[in-house]
């Protein structure tokens, strides 16, 4: 007799000061939809003029795949002047992270560049351990970001620390299309 064990949905996080984070995160992504699952991606504090290479990507995968930005580059922290427009953007994608999750709407769901939220005092790390609480038992929760808090490093199931060990900024190469947006 078989028996066929129900998916556990486990807590990643991708974090460290090397290059990859998102790429693995958007990897994961794609290997989900390759077997049929729904993805949705949320981008904190990532917006780009430039636009990027997931948000096109998406909309010619979607509806399987969701991606969503909220709020401008985090470069540099969030300016005091700027920082209530930041708060009231952030607290709307953490409006439509809960309605996702309400509604069962993906099996996977990315949180890219979450810690960053965190670090600059936008969103208390309470908030995102609710979230980790109030996650299904059968969804994979994945969150991005460098310097990753001790709470929520305590209560992944999964953790991958990217290090930098040489990378093209330092020698004055900008951010790439296709590559790095």
């Amino acid at each position: 007799m078989s028996m066929v064990q129900k998916e556990t949905g486990l807590v990643q996080v991708y974090t460290g000061d090397g290059k990859g984070k998102t790429t693995a995160a958007l990897g994961l992504a794609l290997r989900a939809l390759g077997r049929g699952l729904k993805v949705v991606v949320v981008e904190f504090m990532k917006e780009s003029p430039m636009g990027t290479g997931e948000l096109e990507t998406a909309e010619r995968l979607a509806p399987d795949l969701v991606v969503k930005q909220f709020d401008g580059n985090f470069l540099g922290g969030v300016a005091p002047e700027k920082f209530k427009e930041v708060k009231g953007s952030v607290e709307k994608g953490f409006e439509f992270v809960r309605e996702i999750m309400t509604k069962h709407a993906c099996d996977i769901l990315v949180l890219d560049e979450i810690s960053h939220v965190m670090n600059f005092g936008v969103m208390d790390v309470k908030e995102v351990l609710k979230l980790i609480d109030e996650k299904s038992e059968d969804m994979e929760l994945i969150l991005t970001g460098r310097d990753m808090p001790k709470e929520i490093l305590d209560r992944a199931d999964l953790i991958t620390e990217m290090r930098r060990v040489k990378h093209p900024f330092e020698k004055g190469v900008v951010a790439r299309r296709g590559i790095e947006y």
